[in-house]
C-alpha cells in the first residue's frame, strides 16, 4: 500500500468514525442540577437512629435491673 493510499483509508476511517460519533453526542444528557436536596432522607435516618438508640437504651435498662433482682 503506498503512502498516499494509507492516508486515503485513514482519512475515511475519520470520516466514517466522526459520522458514528455525532449521533451519540446530539443525545447527551444535561448534567444534573448541583443543588440537590438532602432533608427528606436524612431527617428520616435519624428519626430511625435514634428510635432505635432509645429501644436499645430501654431494653439494656431493662435488663440491668432484672439482673440487680436476683
Amino acid at each position: 500500500m503506498k503512502k498516499n493510499e494509507l492516508y486515503r483509508v485513514m482519512l475515511m476511517m475519520f470520516i466514517i468514525m466522526c459520522c458514528v460519533a455525532m449521533p451519540q453526542l446530539a443525545s447527551a444528557q444535561p448534567p444534573p442540577p448541583d443543588d440537590t436536596p438532602i432533608d427528606g432522607g436524612l431527617s428520616l435516618l435519624l428519626a430511625a437512629g435514634a428510635a432505635y438508640g432509645v429501644r436499645k437504651y430501654r431494653k439494656a435498662k431493662l435488663k440491668g435491673e432484672q439482673e440487680e433482682k436476683l
